[in-house]
């Protein structure tokens, strides 16, 4: 099932650069386990999983899932396996996917952006031994592919999560690979949501934006899986006109091997698991959602981008790949982790010549690493080079630091109760603490009121109706607590919150989306919605102003 043509090697070799070499490894070093019984994808994969990161496991003990046995809630047996977590469920699985040793992923980085290793072009491509198109694309199509529901419960669908979606500019063809959500809604139609909060947008957003004037239908591949190098390179945020894929083969110290694809004017990774190519027509958009998001809160009904697929290519036996996010800590937001506090560290260090910066810290647990940054500075440190920093590390990038605390070298950054001693001890509010207007908003800011944002800078040296809470509901994860004892897996430290709950704004339609997403029905969604398609609409459009559940 795994490939294991090569041996497993060390940690500073070089990473591998096809994900079931990855798998294998993981595998031989302990990191992956191998879960054989029958498991529904619809009700059981994603909450079992999601128990290592909310269940006390220590995170050195976290592990890449592999099932084997996958079942949906139709009774639908899959032949191709699952993998959740094999990306970056702990920093020692990210560093196994990058060849690095832990403490080297910064500096690794760092080299890859300044030395980039264009990709190569090759024909006879392993991710297109199987094309799937026409009648057998209209009739089962995605529905062939074992995609688990992320939050069972309260998503309106199975989504693409573990995704690698490749645009290109149509005036400079410049590519940009972004990881963006993706809703089945037919055998042949995804929605995909790649719109972005931030003042400069998505990459792919900017290239929709252009085809949108242009009138035309903009190509798109979605990957999934493929060598975590590449997967790796998104939360990068590199710059607009920067080739991803040329900083993943800088990271790997080799070309990424690239090919054609068989349908769209687009290139994709050659050793990909599996490719789902299409077009987007910006002229239409579609409801898309609920779906659990990662700022810990399910995102609700809005209108997002319907992707016509025209073909999916596979190997002769891949392995689909999925992302645990939603609710931090997760998989997700250990690879945003281990990328952003280097990152963040470079920038106070070398770009502003911070003095005395030792450390960056971003808050993990419902946080979700961007709002919430602390910075750890050596003794004695000028207050000049502390407030220099606060504000480097809120201006860095629009959507992180909306509250930033600056503790001094002694203060853990990691433990909130060390925190909350020095906020308590060491500050005088009047003096220590900055309120700074006018920021661009976080994610998930438009569950605040109002439509502005501002931060809060602390020199410690020293609420109406929201969507629900984004984990599988209580049925979903006491089933799957059960599954976790009776499959022997580590003892479980449980902290509330372990399940998700509705907090008012969730409507008699979303309910029903959800039940019939978990009884493998969501097809009849697709159907709805499709029905509901507008015009003239921007990515996000609220699908009701207000309550009314019949909107």
């Amino acid at each position: 099932m795994l490939d294991k043509s090569a041996s497993p090697r060390g940690a500073k070799t070089g990473p591998r650069l096809d994900l079931q070499q990855h798998l294998a490894d993981l595998e031989a070093a302990g990191l992956l386990v191998r879960i054989d019984r029958p498991i529904n994808k619809d009700t059981e994969l994603n909450p079992l999983v999601r128990w290592q990161f909310i269940g006390g496991v220590p995170e050195e003990e976290r592990r890449a899932f592999l099932f084997t046995n996958v079942t949906d809630s139709k009774g639908k047996r899959y032949d191709m396996p699952v993998v959740v977590g094999a990306l970056a469920s702990s920093p020692a699985i990210y560093a196994l996917g990058m060849g690095q040793a832990v403490e080297e992923i910064g500096d690794a980085w760092m080299r890859a952006i300044a030395n980039p290793i264009p990709p190569v072009a090759i024909d006879n491509a392993p991710c297109q031994q199987v094309v799937i198109t026409g009648d057998e694309l209209r009739s089962e199509g995605l529905k062939c592919l074992p995609v688990p529901v992320s939050t069972p419960g309260f998503d309106a669908a199975p989504y693409l999560t573990a995704t690698l979606c490749v645009t290109k500019d149509p005036e400079t063809g410049v590519r940009n690979m972004g990881t963006y959500r993706a809703a089945l809604k037919a055998p042949d139609r995804l929605v995909v949501r790649m719109v972005a909060k931030e003042a400069t947008g998505a990459g792919g957003y900017l290239h929709w934006l252009k085809y949108r004037e242009r009138g035309e239908k903009m190509p798109i591949a979605i990957v999934v899986g493929c060598a975590p190098i590449v997967m790796f390179t998104g939360p990068q945020k590199l710059a607009i006109d920067v080739d991803e894929l040329a900083v993943a083969g800088g990271a790997a110290g080799a070309p990424i091997r690239m090919t054609r694809c068989r349908t769209v004017d687009l290139d994709v990774p050659a050793d990909a698991e599996i490719v789902v190519e299409g077009l987007i027509d910006p002229e239409v958009l579609e409801p898309e959602a609920p779906f659990g998001e990662s700022n810990g809160y399910v995102a609700l009904e809005g209108y997002n981008m319907p992707m016509q697929v025209t073909a999916i290519t596979m190997k002769r036996a891949p392995v689909f790949t999925q992302i645990i996010s939603q609710v931090t800590p997760s998989e997700s937001s250990v690879i945003k982790k281990v990328a952003y506090e280097p990152l963040f560290l470079a920038h106070l260090k070398q770009n502003l010549g911070v003095k005395g910066i030792r450390r960056v810290v971003m808050h993990e647990r419902l946080t979700n690493l961007r709002p919430v940054i602390f910075l750890q500075y050596a003794a004695g440190a000028p207050r000049t080079e502390v407030w220099r920093g606060l504000h480097g590390a809120a201006t860095l990038q629009s959507n992180c630091g909306k509250i930033v605390i600056a503790v001094s070298e002694d203060i853990d950054p990691a433990s909130m109760d060390a925190v909350l001693w020095s906020l308590a001890y060491r500050t005088n509010p009047a003096d220590d603490v900055h309120i700074v207007p006018h920021r661009g908003g976080v994610q998930g800011a438009q569950y605040l009121p109002g439509k502005g944002d501002s931060g809060l800078l602390i020199d410690a040296t020293r609420k109406r109706p929201m969507p629900p809470l984004a984990l599988p509901t209580r049925e979903h994860m006491e089933h799957a607590r059960k599954l976790w004892e009776e499959l022997e897996l580590p003892p479980l430290n449980v902290q509330a919150p372990w399940h998700g709950y509705t907090l008012d704004d969730w409507t008699d339609t979303w309910e029903q989306y959800a039940r019939r997403t978990v009884a493998g029905d969501w097809e009849q969604t697709g159907k709805e919605t499709l029905l509901r398609q507008r015009k003239g609409l921007m990515p996000e459009t609220p699908v009701r102003p207000g309550f009314n559940s019949e909107d």
